[in-house]
């Protein structure tokens, strides 16, 4: 199972995937509204990376919400990663 960069990727992910199909659009629509490649979005939707505010904006234009709706949930502590010996890091 590939690693997750941290929580906070997992938890926005999971909140795009989710208004991305209460809207009823596919991943290739969304990378179309967004003009981000549909490997992009797959990636963020799994929480395999974070993306940058404007990235964030873009989506959340294209799903039609604010963007701190996509962050709702999402703490400062989630943007931790754990280090090597499992300890946590900032």
């Amino acid at each position: 199972m590939p690693r997750v960069p941290s929580p906070a990727a997992a938890r926005i992910g999971e909140l795009i995937a989710d208004e991305r199909r209460r809207r009823g659009i596919t991943q290739d629509e969304l990378a179309v509204l967004t003009q981000i490649d549909s490997s992009n979005i797959r990636g963020y939707e799994k929480g395999r990376a974070l993306m940058g505010i404007p990235t964030l904006v873009r989506i959340a234009d294209a799903l039609k919400v604010e963007p701190g709706m996509l962050l709702d949930g999402v703490t400062v502590d989630m943007f931790a990663l754990p280090a090597e010996d499992g300890r946590r890091r900032a």
